[in-house]
């Protein structure tokens, strides 16, 4: 049995469409998910990611359930959809946002340039310090949202079309539209985690008593 956990409780669901939209989110990331371990030629990483998957599917799937997205979902393949610009966001805009408002916590949008094609991430800052912050796994950037280490990566404002592109996984081949790519569960967990209502502050989730 799974260790509990808030995401998981019997006593979240308010009623049968939720648990029936869980039930169609855990399916749809459970296809997802078999479809790439296929793909893992590490066996000892495969176990690893074998033995962890439940628990990753039922967290983001209850954070989707639970959460506040304000974006259509498709259930089916378990993807938010939203509007995709003509072209991508412009990293220009900052201004001076993560000199004022860097937070452990924040969830935050990214902008990877690879290989001729541009899209919108999602990760979240677990480190601050005076003039730079990190991201869990993307890495170190500087108040200007600017990579320390060489990646491919630069930091976008947190507004709610960056937001949107990053939850609705739109990215560009020649600054073109292309097909939107699937989120990582991690990212799924993450959007499910936004907060909505003031995009400057990490949300704080409140216990159930």
């Amino acid at each position: 049995m799974a260790a509990s956990d808030p995401f998981q409780q019997v006593d979240i669901w308010q009623s049968d469409a939720q648990r029936v939209l869980y039930t169609q989110l855990c399916n749809a990331f459970y296809a997802r998910e078999i479809a790439l371990l296929v793909a893992e030629p590490n066996e000892q990483r495969l176990r690893k990611r074998l033995k962890s998957l439940p628990f990753y599917i039922e967290r983001a799937a209850a954070a989707v359930v639970n959460g506040q997205v304000p974006f259509q979902l498709d259930p089916h393949n378990g993807s938010w959809l939203d509007k995709q610009k003509l072209q991508p966001p412009n990293e220009k805009s900052n201004d001076d946002f993560y000199q004022t408002h860097k937070k452990l916590g924040l969830i935050v949008p990214l902008l990877l340039n690879r290989a001729n094609q541009t899209r919108v991430a999602i990760d979240s800052i677990d480190q601050v310090s005076d003039n730079k912050l990190h991201c869990n796994e993307h890495g170190w950037f500087d108040d200007q949202g600017q990579p320390l280490e060489g990646q491919s990566v630069v930091l976008l404002k947190p507004t709610k079309a960056t937001m949107a592109a990053a939850c609705c996984g739109h990215q560009w081949s020649f600054d073109k539209r292309i097909t939107p790519r699937t989120l990582s569960l991690r990212e799924m967990l993450l959007a499910g985690n936004i907060n909505w209502r003031n995009l400057k502050r990490p949300h704080v989730r409140v216990k159930k008593i």
